[in-house]
Order: structure tokens, then sequence, then C-alpha cells
């Protein structure tokens, strides 16, 4: 049993009444005896090994009599040379739309082509094309880069991928000015391969792929969420509050909002995707009227990755993010009861109080187990000072 389902069976034995979709769980993450978190790595998986493979030319294919029948994007895709390479079906259909493919010479565009024994195809696999998005010279904190990858520690109001409203200034186009030449391509593109995100105005730990072999292994990996491969995403959340249990899960389906639909939220699972956060109070702040904490420190492991989730999750519990303008906009009346050093770390802050801490992954190609930290920024250790003061 890998480690998130172990935390989601003692998770569901101990559930009190709790909203929707909210577990306690057992204190299992680790710390040091100073009481600090460390990131603790997954037991034992399934490990990962994609050899890096890159081709470019005329490519010749002669159908045998055990392919008769198949559709021919099927058939080309299912060929050890570009299964090597990591080109998929739909790359392959693009080729063949283009003009790629061809028969005795001449062009041959039919995809859906049921292919017969003898039939001899040659295929020209043209060099990665320059990505749209301009390079553009943007410090970057690089904390690990090889070959194949590279981890980034990327600051609060950086945005990953270039978007409406956003064609310039992005993670990508930072990338694409540091990378350069050393990007091999995805898809058929020279760009980053960008497998997981995290929002604009959270900072942290982010792996971008370089190649094609890289980005094919470390999209198995977070399409796997840890579950049975090595995977580990921990963040760290100020949030309004503390939740009833000091440890636990949120197992609610999240999706788009109904009414608002720049709005992720919790919803039936008809309607959005599974999403699960495993949380552990670290510390509490202060006290209320009620004599229950104004604020709390939190560590937070995804089981799962969906658009906001934590935000999402933590909102659900009736406990937002510190200064998320979306899901948390309706604490803000609380800054009239801090005291004026706590309020004014909390302006400063301007953004979510939310950073990805820790990443660990398999490394697609080599194999090796990486771990990578990162420190709280500067904004966020300013309200956990003035926070500690109340």
């Amino acid at each position: 049993m890998n480690q998130h389902a172990k935390r989601r069976q003692a998770s569901k034995r101990q559930a009190g009444h709790h909203p929707a979709g909210y577990f306690d769980g057992p204190e299992d993450w680790g710390a040091t005896q100073s009481g600090a978190p460390v990131a603790k790595a997954p037991p034992a998986a399934r490990p990962i090994h994609i050899e890096p493979s890159l081709i470019e030319g005329p490519i010749v294919f002669v159908v045998d009599e055990e392919a008769i029948g198949q559709r021919l994007d099927r058939y080309l895709s299912g060929q050890e040379t570009l299964r090597d390479a990591h080109i998929s079906r739909t790359r392959v259909q693009s080729l063949i739309e283009d003009g790629y493919l061809s028969v005795n010479g001449a062009p041959f565009r039919d995809a859906s082509h049921k292919v017969q024994a003898g039939q001899t195809f040659q295929l020209d696999v043209p060099a990665p094309e320059p990505a749209d998005p301009l390079p553009e010279n943007i410090p970057l904190v690089i904390v690990y880069e090889d070959e194949h990858l590279l981890v980034i520690d990327k600051p609060a109001g950086l945005v990953v991928h270039p978007g409406a409203g956003n064609a310039h200034g992005t993670l990508v186009n930072a990338l694409l000015y540091h990378c350069g030449d050393s990007l091999s391509g995805i898809g058929g593109v020279k760009r980053p391969g960008i497998v997981h995100r995290i929002d604009k105005d959270t900072s942290g730990l982010l792996v971008v792929a370089k190649n094609d072999a890289a980005h094919a292994g470390l999209s198995l990996l977070f399409a796997d969420h840890g579950r049975t491969l090595s995977l580990t995403r921990q963040y760290i959340a100020y949030i309004w509050g503390a939740p009833d249990r000091s440890a636990g899960l949120v197992d609610a389906p999240i999706g788009r909002h109904a009414t608002q639909r720049e709005k992720m939220a919790v919803v039936p699972l008809v309607r959005g995707r599974e999403a699960i956060t495993h949380f552990q109070v670290k510390e509490s702040f202060g006290l209320d009227r009620n004599r229950r904490p104004v604020a709390s420190r939190i560590e937070c492991e995804l089981e799962t990755g969906r658009t906001h989730q934590i935000r999402v999750h933590m909102a659900h519990l009736g406990h937002p993010v510190m200064g998320d303008p979306v899901y948390g906009a309706g604490f803000r009346t609380k800054l009239a009861h801090l005291p004026a050093d706590v309020a004014v770390a909390y302006e400063a802050l301007g953004r979510q109080a939310l950073h990805a801490a820790v990443l660990g992954f398999t490394h697609p190609i080599s194999g090796e187990e990486l771990m990578f930290e990162s420190p709280e920024p500067a904004d966020m250790a300013r309200l956990r000072t003035a926070l500690a003061q109340m």
C-alpha cells in the first residue's frame, strides 16, 4: 500500500463529524527534534526509465501482414522507431496532415487509411520549430539543471505559461532565453515541457522538461500523483483560523464554479475531478475572542493536482489561505482585529500565503531519486514573525 493510500485509510477510520470530504489523519509526516518539517521520500516505488531519443530526416516503413487493416496513424505511432523517439499518435497525425508522409515521392495525407501488406511509407521528421513565445532575459533561480530537465524556484508574481493577457514576461519566455539551443523540442517545437504549474501568486519549486523523453517520463509521474511512482509535493500555507484536527485530509472533487467561471469550487464528482489534499498544522498563532487560533501555519501534500486545489480545499474547510483574493476575500475584515504589525505584514504580502516548499521525484532518464527544498520567501517569513508575536 502506497503512502497516500495508508493516510487515506487511516483517516477514514478515525473520521469524526466534519465538513463533506474532510477526514482527520495520522501525524506521520516526520519532523526533526526541533519540530521542523522534513521531507520523507515515498516508499519503494516502481521505477521508470525512458531513453532519450531524437530523430530527424526520412524513415521508411514497410507494412507487414500482421498490421493489415490498421489505421495508418495508429500503425506508424506503434512502430518502435517512433515509440522510442516519444512521437505520439497526435504528432504523427500532424505530420501526415502537413505533408511529411509520402508514398513513391508523393505526399500521402490520409491518416485514417487502412494499411495493406507490402505498402511502403516514408516519413520525414522535421527539426523542431522555434516556439511562438519569444525568449526574454528574465532572471531565474535555477535549483538544478542537466541536459534533460531543470528545477526552478519560481517567485510569486511570475506567470508560468503565456496566455490571454500574459503574452510576455512568463516563465516560458524566461526558459526559452535561459535554455537556448539545449532545448531539443517537445512535440516538434523548441519549447520547455511544462508538466505541472503553480499559480502566478504562489511561489516555489517547479520542474520543467527540455526534451520529449524527459517530458514523457515526468508526465507519467505527475499523472500518477505519487500513488505508484515516486513523487513528493509539499506546500507551506498560512490560513485563517485552525482546522478541528491537527492533521488530516480533504477528499472533495473540484470543478468550475457554477456561476463564477473564473473560480474553482468543491462540486459533485459528476461535475468535477477527484481532489485529495493532506494537511498538518505546524503552528497556530494568537487567540480570538472565542479562544480559537487566529491563524495557522500548515503543511500540505498533494495526492492530486487540480487547479487552485489547496486554496479551494482550505476555503471549503472554512480556513482559507491568508491573502487569497479569490477564495478568502471575505476574511479581510479580520484585519481590523489584528495587531498593527500583523496587518502591515499581511498587506505587504499582496498575495496568497502559499509556497511550494518540497519537490521530489525520480529522474525520468537516469532513475536517480531527487529531492529539493525551498525556504519560505521573505514576505511569508515576515508574516510568520508578526503572527508569532500575537
